[in-house]
């Protein structure tokens, strides 16, 4: 036995030392020890090391972390170079989410399971050396990421007065994802991107999910417009379906988000009036792409340039979309390109049409991430000093960080915080307010994103708010360069929220209003919108409910669109079905 397998063993002991935690005296005391079965590997794995504690296994315990009620307990930890044989402990002082420290753990019966989220090395172009989970396909979901290994859920009987630590091994290894195929009309493009390669070190990628117009001809002089439907990581593109309904259209499971029964058949049939549009014969003829940018730190880039994401929006613009209009018979101009999307899309949308405004010929951004960050959700990083917390001189009053259509809170931003805190330090959670940071945020010293807050104290540093507001806040953005950008902006900006959206994006769509019908020289000329009573993801849509609406991405903006061909496209722009 080498030197660091004793001093492990003899950890393992139990009671080691006292520690202080809310002005008690605590006896540190190990709770899991978990290991891994050899089978699984031996070179030494670096990843963070989660354990999941719940109460029943209806769904797996790694399906089971989130930011509601029901939610299971996690904890992690970091592990280098770690190898079979070596045990990995988590003790009473261990943070946990939504406890405080494990110790706050219950005595009883419980579910529990581990996983290893696997990080591997990257030597970027900047000098640093930084390690992230490398996408496998999935989207970046720790729980269902390949080559992530994990245990079997194990029913337990905890004691924290136990001397001997509960073992846990992992045996089970996630398997890959088999690509999806292409089809008649939906095909898979992907390229290599020289400039995220050079940035990452490493080849990366970029992929298209392409929607071909009917009757598409590789020799025919027909040309087609580009819509880009910015959003997360799609797997293939969505709701476009060859063959009728199969699911049945009165069933009783009932869809929680829109309180209704029956959503399947909604979105099968929804999809399929979709095809019989696509193919009828007056329908306007354009080509439709989903992009698959996920990388180490996300589901998607958020399709922009960034310090710690590399040059996206670059990639994005002149290597990928080029390539797919060169295949597929696009303008290959941006009068011909379009952009929509919602929420994370919806902010894509505008930030791309913005960041090159006479690349793309108008955006559609609904419901989108905050454009300006006096509103971050609930949050002025200008003027606020914490994120957590609305302090008086005598009272502190957490903030909200999602509500109901009702306005009752469902989670704090403190909570949501903490789970991707403990899912993974430096930013690696791979979620929604780690990636916001790693979009927007310098590098710091380590080759990590620089926080904009302190993940468990709430604490904004408005240097680095400073930096987003130079760089990304996008409603601040067009207010300065205005003057520069304002001509190639002008009637291409439209946006949509409901008025009670769930992470309160609707503040920052008001504000940005404000400014955009000030604007002169030229005025806008776009449109802003808002949903009443409408909550995410409200896309524009005045006469049908969201869960219609939200199907209709791809034909939702077409009459728009058509009024701003008659006015830009040349006259002989080789249009087919468009009537200009």
């Amino acid at each position: 036995m080498n030197k660091i397998s004793r001093v492990n063993r003899v950890l393992a002991g139990a009671f080691l030392f006292t520690i202080i935690f809310n002005g008690c005296a605590l006896k540190e005391n190990v709770f899991f020890e978990v290991s891994y079965n050899p089978e699984l590997g031996s070179q030494g794995f670096d990843g963070r090391l989660l354990l999941m504690i719940t109460k029943d296994t209806l769904k797996e315990p790694r399906f089971q972390i989130n930011d509601t009620n029901e939610t299971g307990i996690l904890i992690g930890k970091n592990v280098q170079k770690w190898v079979p044989g070596q045990e990995k402990f988590f003790s009473s002082s261990t943070l946990a989410y939504p406890i405080k420290i494990l110790n706050e753990l219950e005595n009883g019966e419980y579910f529990v399971q581990a996983l290893l989220h696997k990080y591997d090395t990257f030597n970027l172009s900047s000098g640093h050396t930084v390690l992230l989970p490398m996408d496998q396909g999935e989207g970046q979901h720790w729980n269902s990421s390949p080559k992530n290994i994990y245990s079997k859920p194990v029913k337990i009987k905890f004691n924290k007065q136990d001397r001997k630590p509960i073992k846990i091994e992992l045996t089970e290894e996630i398997p890959p994802i088999s690509p999806v195929e292409d089809s008649e009309y939906i095909k898979h493009v992907k390229i290599k991107s020289e400039l995220l390669s050079e940035f990452w070190g490493r080849p990366m990628y970029l992929q298209a999910n392409v929607l071909v117009p009917e009757d598409f001809n590789k020799e025919s002089k027909t040309r087609y417009p580009l819509m880009v439907f910015h959003g997360h990581f799609p797997k293939t593109i969505g709701g476009f379906r060859t063959s009728p309904p199969t699911a049945p259209e009165k069933d009783t499971i009932f869809n929680s988000r829109f309180g209704i029964t029956g959503y399947k058949y909604i979105q099968e049939k929804e999809a399929y009036d979709f095809y019989t549009q696509w193919v009828s014969k007056d329908f306007p003829r354009f080509i439709v792409i989903e992009i698959q940018h996920q990388n180490p730190y996300y589901d998607d880039s958020y399709a922009v340039n960034s310090a710690n994401l590399g040059p996206y929006g670059d990639a994005i613009t002149y290597e990928l979309i080029p390539q797919i209009e060169k295949m597929f018979n696009g303008i290959g101009e941006g009068w011909g390109r379009f952009l929509y999307g919602g929420s994370t899309g919806g902010w894509e949308a505008l930030a791309v049409q913005v960041f090159y405004p006479d690349q793309y010929n108008g955006c559609f951004a609904a419901c989108p991430d905050p454009i300006d960050f006096r509103a971050y959700t609930v949050v002025d990083l200008y003027k606020d000093d914490n994120a957590y917390y609305k302090k008086g001189r005598f009272k502190e009053t957490l903030r909200p960080g999602i509500r109901d259509g009702k306005g009752h809170i469902k989670t704090q931003l403190i909570d949501m915080n903490r789970r991707e805190y403990i899912l993974g330090d430096k930013g690696r959670s791979g979620d929604q307010w780690d990636i916001w940071q790693a979009v927007y945020s310098p590098a710091g010293d380590d080759g990590y994103p620089k926080p904009i807050w302190d993940k468990l104290t709430g604490d904004i540093d408005h240097d680095v708010a400073n930096y987003w507001k130079e760089n990304y806040d996008l409603r601040y953005i067009m207010e300065r360069d205005w003057d520069k950008i304002g001509k190639d902006l002008e009637g291409k900006i439209n946006i949509y929220c409901g008025d009670m959206d769930n992470y309160y994006l609707n503040n920052a769509v008001v504000l940005t209003e404000q400014f955009l019908e000030t604007t002169q020289d030229p005025y806008y000329a776009g449109e802003v919108d808002y949903g009443n009573n409408a909550e995410h993801c409200w896309n524009g849509d005045q006469e049908n409910p969201n869960y219609l609406s939200r199907l209709r991405y791809n034909t939702i903006y077409l009459d728009k669109i058509k009024d701003r061909l008659k006015n830009t496209a040349p006259k002989n722009h080789n249009l087919k079905n468009w009537g200009l």
